[in-house]
């Protein structure tokens, strides 16, 4: 059993799996670039109903997802968690990246943590004396949770509430969400069980992780609670990258999207990785001895990842239009040192294999070809049994395989033959002739292109050969015919089942030997040719006018628009501190001022001591300007 094994772990909160796949060209691609055993991601956007391969199952990582479950405006698909576990061997395997159980939430009662026989884990029913059920299926209801336990330690990948100081909803749902967090883990930690937290928790716990700290920034409850936990003020948890790093400034994970922070690294840390509990050595009355101590070797950001990268064009210097790439978060990593194996283990029915979506999909596929094969035998049966009624024999010559069907005519007198040389062309003869047999096209051609070499055409005359050819050409270019009626009815054949024409001149002469039965090609007249050509010319016209009319609107939309912005660029005033143009913005909080138009400084938000950064000018369009700060 090893027992120098190195761990990597890493949380990023994504602001989008999609976006990031797509970022990175896929999955795969994505994780490999952390090169880490555990990688969790926060704030996926993901129902579960949207979970597909393509965003969650990569070769050689195990997942294990928690979406959002509520029905609540602006909440579908807002949150949403996902741990991806790098292993060699999904089932009997001994290494810790791969856990041995995983749970969906935090409170025990989301039905993938419930036990076979239907009943609550032991968790919720520690959690239920306290707090309602509604209550804790409200906190399990956003995906916010996912807990794996890797024998040496229980890992909880984390997406906190944020909540506005002026929203009491919210912030009473976050004080339940974290009140319940702090539930499980003592009862974890009673349990001698060690514990690791990484994510986006919402708290930034010191000035040090908060640029320019406001005046009632300690005032934060959160924030309290969040040093309530720690080592420093008698908790069991260690603020991992704090403590390798006690005195760094402008260590930030997250910056303002819309204000270009990045610039001047203008942010926040709030997210964090925290352990508790004894280290693995077996001496555990050793003083000075725990988990942080003996098994955390290293913690940073990975700043790498940011969006904005020294060399790009400032945003007021012409840079707005520039999209840059990437979440507003940066990820952070962990190493852990001497991690012993565990004993052999598969994966938790948690894991994404095992969801219906995903694994069902490869037994669909079979499905749907098993289908597709049977389906393509009952057409083949359906055919013959229709052109038996019809009195046609048809001739299939498929690779020197003749197939004959008895009572064959066509009026009595004449025979149609179809050649294949080809399987696909077998199958694509059997198409056309069923959807002819059903009197799908009222004047369409239905000609057989006869492939040189086949049986078939060997038997042929050369001339009758290249005139089914240029025949079958000439079908391929009326297939509007199939969804138009003739407009003269009265060229029809009499026999309406067909909807044929059967052309006279058509019919090959063999000398002088009338008594042999004629071959006849089917096609259409001429007349009808003209009048499909006529109105296939017509409809292209009717396109082609069609398409410029659109066109030109569109052009006129866009110089229209064009003017529009060049109006409102002119009327835009000049900020104070840079006598340079404003941006507009809208209110998009709810409240009394929500849609209003308002300018603001077009430079980077920044430290109000640095004069290139944004200098706080605002102003509410058609009114006098007002100070920000």
């Amino acid at each position: 059993m090893k027992k120098n094994n190195k761990m990597k772990i890493v949380t990023y909160n994504v602001n989008g799996l999609r976006s990031r796949i797509s970022q990175f060209g896929s999955l795969h691609k994505l994780l490999n670039s952390f090169d880490a055993d555990i990688i969790c991601f926060q704030e996926t956007k993901l129902r579960r109903q949207e979970l597909t391969a393509d965003m969650a199952v990569a070769e050689g990582y195990e997942s294990f997802f928690s979406c959002t479950r509520t029905s609540d405006k602006g909440r579908t698909g807002y949150s949403g968690v996902a741990t991806f576990c790098r292993v060699k061997s999904a089932f009997s395997s001994n290494e810790v990246a791969l856990p041995i159980a995983a749970e969906e939430g935090c409170t025990g009662l989301v039905g993938n943590s419930q036990n076979g026989k239907g009943e609550v884990c032991e968790a919720a029913e520690g959690l239920e004396g306290e707090f309602a059920k509604d209550e804790l299926l409200k906190v399990d209801s956003e995906g916010r949770c996912v807990i794996t336990d890797h024998g040496h330690f229980v890992l909880f990948n984390l997406y906190g509430p944020r909540a506005e100081c002026d929203d009491t909803e919210r912030i009473q749902f976050k004080l339940t969400f974290f009140k319940i967090l702090q539930k499980r883990w003592e009862a974890l930690l009673r349990k001698g069980k060690r514990i690791i937290v990484v994510g986006d928790l919402n708290i930034a716990p010191t000035v040090m992780d908060r640029c320019e700290a406001g005046p009632d920034f300690e005032k934060n409850e959160f924030r309290r609670w969040f040093r309530s936990m720690l080592v420093e003020s008698g908790g069991s948890f260690s603020d991992v990258f704090r403590t390798k790093h006690p005195d760094r400034t402008e260590a930030y994970t997250c910056w303002p999207q819309n204000t270009g922070a990045e610039i001047f690294n203008y942010g926040t840390r709030i997210d964090h990785i925290l352990c508790a509990g004894s280290c693995l050595h077996q001496q555990h009355d050793l003083q000075g001895h725990d988990f942080m101590t003996c098994h955390v070797s290293e913690c940073d950001i990975l700043t790498q990842y940011r969006r904005w990268k020294p060399g790009n064009t400032l945003r007021w210097k012409g840079g707005r239009s520039i999209k840059l790439e990437g979440s507003d978060h940066a990820p952070v990593f962990t190493r852990l040192l001497e991690i012993p194996d565990i004993s052999e283990h598969s994966t938790p029915s948690l894991s994404a294999r095992y969801i219906p979506m995903i694994h069902g999909v490869q037994q669909t596929l079979v499905s749907v070809l098993t289908k597709r094969q049977l389906a393509v035998q009952i057409k083949s049966c359906e055919m013959s049994s229709s052109l038996s009624n019809e009195n046609i024999t048809i001739e299939i010559c498929n690779e020197g395989v003749k197939k004959s069907l008895d009572n064959c005519s066509i009026s009595g007198t004449s025979s149609v033959e179809f050649c294949s040389s080809s399987k696909q062309e077998y199958e694509g003869l059997i198409s056309n002739t069923d959807e002819c047999s059903r009197g799908f096209a009222d004047d369409a051609a239905c000609n057989t292109l006869i492939t040189p070499g086949s049986e078939c055409s060997k038997s042929m005359p050369s001339h009758e050969t290249k005139k089914k050819a240029r025949k079958s050409q000439w079908s391929q270019l009326s297939l509007k015919s199939f969804f138009q009626r003739s407009p003269n009815p009265s060229n029809r054949a009499d026999d309406s089942n067909t909807d044929f024409l059967i052309s006279q001149a058509d019919v090959p002469q063999a000398g002088n030997h009338s008594n042999e039965t004629p071959v006849v090609d089917v096609q259409c007249s001429s007349s009808q040719q003209c009048a499909l050509n006529s109105s296939a010319s017509t409809q292209d016209q009717y396109e082609l006018n069609s398409c410029t009319f659109e066109k030109e609107k569109t052009n006129a939309a866009l110089l229209e628009w064009q003017r529009i912005q060049q109006v409102m660029q002119n009327s835009m005033p000049l900020c104070k501190g840079h006598n340079e143009q404003c941006v507009a913005r809208v209110v998009k909080k709810q409240g009394p001022n929500f849609g209003r138009r308002f300018y603001v400084c077009a430079r980077a938000e920044g430290p109000a001591s640095n004069p290139e950064a944004n200098c706080g000018y605002f102003k509410w369009a058609g009114s006098k300007s007002l100070p920000k700060r």
